[in-house]
């Protein structure tokens, strides 16, 4: 009787330090949930700037790694290419911007490489620093040229000498608009999302290629290589399965149907995601006109589309405007000098290009 009298005037206390203990756990953990849930959702950017900030990252940066300010990681550029004229105009302008930007306050751009995949060199070696390597053999691409890119990124990564730790994989119909940061951070490389990369879309198809104990198909980013920067060593784990799925791709009927001229992208994506690397999606990474307006805050042009427009400013894609560039227009050789500049009212990227 005095022990159940005890015990019954000392269930009160228990009790209290029972809820107080409780209630510190669940604090401790809500606290955690929350400090990890804000790390792997801030804006990151290459020099914490908040000029700079993404207003709607994909994926974000945890602050616990971020870099200091001060941190310098300088990434090799490099961009396949061939020696046709239609190739070679886009190189001397994509690395006349280069240099106009590489030194410039913000830039982290080190080196760079025009890959050269013809087989031997052109008339532009003294003028780019090119390293020459083999094309696909003679069928392999059945007319697909850019199926020639992950073979040589594969040769330039096993015989060159890199002395940067980072790649940029770039294009020849990029302009560099601003000055370049290194947009990468560690492991975890950077790309530009594609509205036109769907793997969640294609998942009859990813899963030809990524079987599903690989993971769930949205481990599939929505990129392609380019525009990417990433760690060297990473890549050089990559290239050989890009250069493979590529070549399964292109083999099998039915995706090759389905992908088309951006097969090779595709392929890209699945060799990451099947290597469990994913990408930082940087959405100021690049820009496409005539679809994207301003240059401010983005680092790369991409001139792939055609711009028409009428003398009133307006756009009319799908037609031929009374004002147009189209780098296609262009296949024999370089747009004439002078060319005229588009109307007024014409977006400020186009003006750019």
């Amino acid at each position: 009787m005095i022990g159940r009298k005890n015990m019954g005037r000392a269930s009160p206390l228990i009790l209290i330090l029972l809820a107080l203990g409780f209630f510190i756990a669940t604090y401790n953990l809500l606290t955690m949930i929350i400090h990890n849930r804000t790390a792997w959702s801030g804006n990151w950017v290459g020099d914490d700037s908040d000029s700079q900030s993404l207003s709607d990252p994909i994926i974000g940066m945890p602050d616990n790694v971020k870099r200091s300010k001060n941190a310098k990681f300088p990434f090799h550029v490099a961009l396949t290419a061939t020696d046709s004229p239609y190739s070679k105009w886009q190189c001397r302008i994509m690395y006349y911007w280069y240099k106009k930007k590489k030194d410039l306050p913000g830039s982290e751009m080190g080196g760079f490489t025009r890959i050269l995949h013809s087989g031997s060199p052109d008339n532009l070696m003294d003028e780019i620093p090119t390293f020459v390597v083999d094309p696909l053999p003679a069928g392999l691409d059945r007319g697909y040229i850019v199926l020639n890119r992950p073979w040589a990124f594969v040769q330039w990564l096993e015989k060159a000498t890199i002395e940067e730790e980072y790649i940029l994989m770039a294009e020849p119909d990029h302009i560099f608009v601003n000055p370049l940061p290194n947009l990468a951070h560690g492991g975890l490389p950077a790309g530009f999302p594609f509205f036109y990369i769907k793997p969640t879309q294609n998942e009859k198809i990813i899963r030809k290629f990524f079987p599903k104990e690989n993971g769930p198909v949205t481990n599939v980013d929505p990129i392609g290589n380019s525009p990417v920067i990433i760690k060297k060593d990473t890549l050089e784990k990559i290239a050989p399965t890009w250069m493979n799925v590529s070549l399964r791709m292109k083999d099998d009927p039915e995706t090759d149907k389905a992908f088309g001229w951006v097969l090779e992208m595709y392929a890209y994506a699945v060799a990451s995601a099947l290597h469990g690397v994913q990408h930082i999606l940087r959405k100021d990474f690049m820009l496409q006109p005539p679809w994207d307006l301003d240059t401010r805050k983005k680092f790369i042009i991409h001139y792939t589309y055609g711009c028409d427009y009428n003398m009133k400013g307006e756009l009319t894609y799908g037609k031929i405007g009374e004002w147009r560039f189209d780098k296609r227009s262009h296949l024999r050789g370089p747009p004439p000098r002078n060319l005229p500049l588009p109307p007024p009212g014409v977006p400020e990227s186009v003006v750019r290009v």
